[in-house]
């Protein structure tokens, strides 16, 4: 019999010390400078790409850990870091994730080297699902797709918001309705080329932390791409919208098959930026002094420490089973990866406040960075679903009833 351990094993120890070096030596000194500028870090992707941690390569390695834990392990060390510029280098993988869920072998072979381009001259991907009117309501999703037999085209149209690396990105993947009559059933994703004519972003969004980080709304004006950009092929897509005409219960859509792979990863990053608030307070609160001693030896500070840290631990249990469940196809039948997204999100929203308070006036300035963990932990209870949206798939994963 296997002895149940928490142990990492020596190949996911080396993983986090060299994440963790890159995150020290790397982002951590480039970080305040990126944030200020509101730019994509390109030097810093550059170097991500030359030392191997920004490629399809680093993430099949990752992905090839059977634990699962490998990916988790290296966001949390890559974020700890800063997340503005580890959006900026992981964020392609949601692109990935998505070709991944979705596509066929030939296409992840055509498709995903291109999301990443080379060390030389690295590209970025962007995955377009949100819309203005479709958020969280994917259902509602108003971007359309129709095909065009005479060219074997399809033709897209629409509009997408909030989209990391819309605009920039060599690859954008779109998810768009092809039979809105079936909801969420009747939706598909579609890979668009570099190049392609059709498809804008008029501006950066300003917002209010992951400022490195890219982000923006993409247009598509009667985009048109090869037949073979419908990830998954035709066929399969034929015969999804033939069941689902029938009345028989889909396995899934595009969108929700992305965000199930990369929820627990998502969650391993919120983790990064508490940890770095938390590691940065506690440094502080032994060090300031006040009524002639440290501020730690006073019971409130000591205790908002002790709770800091067991959040923070027992986030990254939910995020390291559910990494495990996924990696190993084990159902979520509790909604598992949302319970490990919404627990870890919500924790970093709470620590790197905690920090903030701890550090008095001094956290409310720039010069320390707490600051900008404080502004960049938010996103975590927003995007890739909203801290409600996780309630509401647990609610029902564990009731096993529509809930509304």
């Amino acid at each position: 019999m296997v002895e149940f351990s928490l142990d990492l094993n020596e190949e996911q120890r080396d993983l986090r010390d060299w994440v963790h070096g890159f995150a020290s030596e790397v982002v951590r000194p480039a970080a305040a400078e990126w944030d200020a500028r509101e730019e994509t870090p390109w030097p810093v992707i550059q170097e991500a790409a030359k030392v191997g941690l920004y490629g399809f390569e680093f993430l099949a390695t990752c992905w090839a850990d059977p634990t699962g834990l490998s990916l988790p392990i290296a966001s949390e060390e890559l974020f700890w870091g800063d997340a503005g510029i580890g959006l900026s280098i992981f964020g392609t993988s949601l692109a990935v994730a998505a070709i991944y869920g979705a596509g066929t072998p030939d296409q992840l072979v055509e498709w995903v080297p291109q999301c990443f381009g080379d060390a030389d001259s690295p590209a970025v991907a962007a995955f377009c699902t949100s819309e203005p009117e479709a958020g969280s309501d994917v259902a509602a999703m108003r971007t359309r797709a129709s095909y065009d037999e005479a060219t074997d085209e399809w033709v897209l149209r629409g509009q997408k918001a909030y989209a990391t690396n819309g605009g920039i990105a060599g690859v954008h993947v779109v998810t768009a309705s092809v039979e809105p009559d079936l909801g969420s059933r009747g939706q598909a994703a579609f890979v668009v080329p570099p190049g392609t004519a059709g498809l804008s972003a008029t501006r950066k969004l300003r917002k209010l932390g992951l400022r490195a980080s890219h982000t923006a709304d993409v247009f598509l004006d009667d985009v048109r791409v090869p037949g073979r950009c419908l990830l998954g092929g035709k066929e399969a897509l034929d015969e999804r919208l033939a069941r689902a005409r029938s009345g028989q219960r889909a396995s899934g859509q595009a969108a929700m098959r992305t965000f199930e792979l990369s929820r627990p990863t998502v969650g391993a990053q919120a983790l990064g930026v508490a940890r770095a608030a938390y590691e940065y307070a506690l440094d502080y609160a032994k060090e300031r002094v006040q009524f002639g001693r440290p501020i730690i030896t006073n019971q409130a500070v000591a205790f908002a420490l002790a709770d800091m840290r067991m959040e923070i631990d027992a986030a990254r249990l939910l995020v390291w089973r559910a990494s495990w469940m996924g990696r190993n196809n084990r159902p979520f039948s509790a909604g598992e990866g949302s319970m490990s997204k919404l627990k870890a999100g919500e924790v970093a929203v709470s620590v790197t406040e905690k920090a903030v308070q701890l550090l008095g006036g001094a956290g409310f300035l720039r010069d320390h960075p707490v600051e900008r963990w404080y502004r960049d932990a938010k996103i975590y209870t927003i995007f890739e679903g909203t801290s409600e949206i996780q309630r509401l798939v647990i609610s029902r994963a564990i009731s096993g009833m529509q809930i509304r």
